[in-house]
């Protein structure tokens, strides 16, 4: 990297403490430690806005082989806080790279570690579940146990971060075209627009805190609502939008979006002890038996299902819903990520049946 070896402590909030080598920006960090399965999408993850609050470890062993570039980016920056690594390539070898990883998070503001046992942590968490943690990176000795006092009282189901990475104000993309779709922000992926934009729709991003009327006004054919970060259950204005939009237009929620449709019409949500992330989780559907590979980002799972609503996929690991639709008002939603972006595109014909609904 050029410059003084960096010293990195990551602690968790049971007191596991390791040493690392720090890369990225010289800072301390505090959120969720989480772990994503993936083989590579790095960046995409990185960018992906469903991981506000929360540290991002990879459990494959190199990252950054293939540096980073303007095109793999699912929004504008980084949203994970911090970044968790075995290896941290320093060099990378792609046509389209202009950053390293380490130079990527230092541009951001964001740390990272490597030079850990990135094992040992995924099977901790696996066993004990996540937990806050922080992590500093720092050209001096770090105080492990004052890092730990920093910690407090982190809650991050307690926090709001949807309104931490939503969009501030309406955008549209591909106007003019045929369809017109209301893409509501919770922490919306660049996938889901460019998947609609594909398909001949003018996407309206809104604000997540938009209103019904709001909604209506644009007189959409359909209405997406977005994956994001953070615990469905609090955001109780957006359960109450969307009951009020029952019967407005289709409705299509990916992740969030699909927790917060179970809230708005009576179900509910529970936390899972590690969550689902990676590119490479199977879900069966029910009704046919088929079997999609999905990529997954979320620490949260529908629990009761809301009536008029029946379960349309679920989990091939640990049987939790995956899916579920409301014929009658002709909403769906799933919990995985159709748009991938990293991943495989077995589940891209969601978009196409959402479009079909709207004929």
């Amino acid at each position: 990297m050029g410059e003084k070896q960096l010293n990195a402590v990551l602690a968790l909030k049971d007191g596991t403490i390791l040493h690392g080598t720090g890369f990225g920006a010289k800072a301390e960090a505090l959120g969720e430690l989480v772990f994503n399965t993936s083989m590579m999408g790095y960046q995409e993850a990185l960018t992906d806005p469903s991981y506000g609050g929360q540290i991002l470890l990879m459990t494959y062993p190199l990252i950054g082989n293939y540096g980073t570039n303007d095109k793999d980016k699912e929004s504008g920056h980084i949203h994970p806080s911090a970044f968790v690594v075995r290896e941290m390539s320093p060099d990378f070898t792609h046509r389209d790279a202009k950053l390293t990883i380490h130079q990527y998070l230092e541009s951001n503001g964001i740390p990272g570690i490597h030079g850990i046992d990135t094992r040992f942590i995924v099977r901790h968490i696996r066993d004990k579940g996540v937990m806050p943690a922080i992590l500093s990176v720092s050209d001096k000795e770090i105080d492990a146990k004052k890092l730990i006092a920093k910690m407090g009282a982190f809650d991050y189901s307690g926090t709001d971060f949807v309104s931490k990475v939503s969009v501030k104000k309406t955008s549209v993309h591909n106007s003019g075209a045929k369809k017109r779709i209301v893409l509501i922000d919770y922490g919306a992926k660049g996938g889901i627009v460019r998947e609609l934009v594909a398909r001949g729709c003018e996407v309206h991003v809104l604000p997540h805190d938009s209103k019904a009327d709001a909604v209506r006004a644009l007189k959409p054919d359909g209405i997406m609502l977005s994956n994001g970060p953070g615990d469905p259950a609090i955001l109780k204005e957006a359960h109450k939008a969307l009951r009020a939009l029952d019967g407005c237009a289709p409705i299509f929620g990916i992740c969030l979006g699909h927790q917060l449709l179970a809230h708005a019409f009576g179900g509910d949500t529970f936390k899972l002890k590690f969550g689902h992330r990676g590119s490479n989780h199977a879900v069966l559907e029910t009704k046919t038996g088929k079997i999609s590979i999905t990529t997954q980002n979320h620490g949260f799972a529908v629990g009761k299902i809301p009536d008029g609503f029946e379960v349309t996929h679920v989990n091939v690991n640990d049987k939790t819903v995956e899916g579920m639709e409301a014929r009658e008002k002709k909403i769906f939603s799933v919990q995985y990520h159709p748009e991938a972006a990293p991943g495989p595109h077995d589940s891209k014909i969601l978009f196409d049946r959402f479009i079909g609904m709207m004929k």
